[in-house]
C-alpha cells in the first residue's frame, strides 16, 4: 500500500517521522527521518512503506503540527551539500505556450528553441520500447540549503527581478550503496523561479533557477497516478486573489517519468552512494503568464490529490547583500 510520510519537529525540538494512509497518522518508531527510514529499508530489503508499517507507533496530530509551523520538508540529508535540487522543463502538454510567448520577440517570428524542444519531447519523450527517449531541458537549482519547509517564506534575492511560483510534482531519490538510484516517492513542489530574468534572455534560464524551492508536506510512496489534478492559488490577506487548476502525471506530460529519470541519472556524478536527489518534473501553469502582480507576503498554495495536505509558502524578499571578492 502507498503511504504518505511527513517529517516534523516535536514541541521540544526533537524530530519525528510520521506516516499516514489508510491509517490515522502515526509515529514511525525509532526512525526520526525519511533518510534514515530509506537506509533501513535498503538494509532490510523491503519497500519504504513496509519499513514504516513495521515500526508503527503512537498517533501523531499532523494538523496541529502544521498550524504550529513544525512541519519539515519530507526529505533532507544530514549534510545539505549531498542533496541535489534539479529539474526539467517543457515536459507538460501546454507548457510550451507560456515559454514560447516569453521568447517570441527575441526570435523575430522564427520557431523558438523552447517550442522546438517541446515538439521534440512530444515526438520522442515517451518511447514505447523501453529505450531512452529524447532528452529534456535540464536545470540545477541548488543543494539542500535551498530547500524551504512548508509554511516558511520563499525568499527572493534582492537582485531578483521576479519571484513567482511553479506548481508541480517532484520525485525524491536516494542513491544506494551500489550507486543505483532508488525512488522513494513523490511530493508536491513549488519550484520558485525568476521569470523576468528568464524572459530577458533564454540563456539566463540557469540564473533564473538558482532560487529556493519548497516541497511537501508529504512524501507519497509508490507510483504517481497517471492523471493528477491540482489547484494553484495565491492568497493575500486571507483572500484568494488568483487561482488556476494545474494537471500533471504522465497522462498530461510529453515525457514519461522514466525518460526524465534516465536523462538525469545517466550522469555518474548523480549516482554517488548516499546522496539524495529532489527532481522537479515541470508544470504548465504559472501566475506569471497571466501577468499577475505579486506582493511581498502573498501566500502560494498548491494542492492536489492524492496528497492530503496543501503546500503553502509566503513570498519574501532578502535584504541587499554586498558581494565581495577578496584576493588571498
Amino acid at each position: 500500500m502507498a503511504l504518505r510520510l511527513v517529517q516534523l519537529r516535536r514541541v521540544d525540538g526533537g524530530r519525528v517521522l510520521a506516516a499516514c494512509g489508510e491509517h490515522a497518522p502515526f509515529e514511525v518508531e525509532g526512525v526520526p527521518t525519511s533518510y534514515d527510514l530509506a537506509r533501513r529499508a535498503l538494509a532490510d530489503g523491503v519497500s519504504l512503506a513496509e519499513a514504516a508499517l513495521a515500526r508503527k507507533g503512537e498517533p501523531v496530530d499532523l494538523d496541529l503540527a502544521l498550524d504550529e509551523g513544525r512541519i519539515l520538508p519530507p526529505i533532507d540529508h544530514p549534510d545539505p551539500a549531498h542533496l541535489y535540487l534539479t529539474g526539467t522543463g517543457l515536459t507538460h502538454l501546454g507548457s510550451a505556450e507560456g515559454r514560447d510567448k516569453m521568447h517570441k520577440a527575441a526570435a523575430a517570428g522564427a520557431m523558438t528553441d523552447s517550442l522546438r524542444m517541446f515538439l521534440m519531447g512530444l515526438e520522442g519523450g515517451k518511447p514505447a520500447d523501453g529505450t531512452p527517449g529524447v532528452q529534456p531541458e535540464w536545470f540545477y537549482k541548488g543543494d539542500g540549503s535551498c530547500l524551504v519547509p512548508p509554511g516558511a517564506p520563499l525568499i527572493s534575492p534582492a537582485f531578483a527581478q521576479d519571484g513567482s511560483e511553479e506548481p508541480e510534482i517532484a520525485g525524491i531519490y536516494i542513491i544506494d550503496d551500489e550507486g543505483v538510484p532508488r525512488r522513494l516517492g513523490f511530493t508536491l513542489a513549488n519550484e520558485f523561479s525568476d521569470h523576468v530574468i528568464e524572459r530577458g534572455n533564454y540563456l539566463w534560464l540557469a540564473h533564473s533557477k538558482l532560487r529556493q524551492a519548497a516541497i511537501g508536506p508529504e512524501l507519497l510512496t509508490g507510483p504517481l497516478p497517471e492523471d493528477v489534478q491540482g489547484m494553484s492559488r495565491i492568497m493575500r490577506d486571507g483572500e484568494t486573489v488568483w487561482e488556476r487548476p494545474f494537471v500533471t502525471g504522465e497522462f498530461n506530460m510529453a515525457h514519461s517519468i522514466a525518460n526524465l529519470e534516465y536523462h538525469h541519472f545517466k550522469y555518474g556524478l548523480f549516482c554517488r552512494p548516499g546522496d539524495v536527489h529532489v527532481h522537479f518534473f515541470g508544470t504548465a501553469t504559472l501566475s506569471f503568464t497571466d501577468n499577475f502582480p505579486l506582493h511581498d507576503g502573498d501566500v502560494f498554495e498548491i494542492s492536489a490529490a492524492p496528497f492530503g495536505m496543501p503546500l503553502r509558502n509566503p513570498l519574501g524578499r532578502a535584504e541587499a547583500a554586498q558581494t565581495r571578492i577578496l584576493p588571498l
